[in-house]
């Protein structure tokens, strides 16, 4: 099983950027797709991006394309996730989690991190 603890979050302004990080532990990280989701209060959890297991392929939601980038680090065990252009509205808790699939993006996940906290005023 897959450990997962994000940091990077913190109080940001419109228009600014930020970089998350998620580090994993466990030996299922470089055969399993990852994904970054945020939730924000009194809204439903919601993938905003997804990255395969060799980082060939991504997802983007549509409020976040052109505007966020994941990457990952198989040798680091570290997935990112840049976030540029930041809006009031991507004030959330951000969650990297690990696809419930071997080798798949399913866009189903199990494994969650503990969250980090993303605000950014207007």
């Amino acid at each position: 099983q897959v450990q997962l603890v994000e940091s990077g979050g913190k109080l940001a302004q419109a228009g600014d950027s930020l970089r998350l990080s998620c580090e994993a532990s466990g030996r299922s990280f470089s055969t399993s797709a990852m994904g970054w989701l945020r939730q924000a209060p009194g809204k439903e959890r919601e993938e905003v991006a997804a990255i395969g297991w060799a980082g060939g392929s991504t997802y983007y939601a549509d409020s976040v394309k052109g505007r966020f980038f994941i990457s990952r680090d198989n040798a680091k065990k570290t997935v990112y996730l840049q976030m540029n252009s930041l809006r009031p509205e991507d004030t959330a808790v951000y969650y990297c989690a690990v696809d419930r699939r071997y080798l798949l993006m399913s866009h189903e996940y199990a494994n969650w991190g503990q969250g980090t906290q993303v605000t950014v005023s207007s």
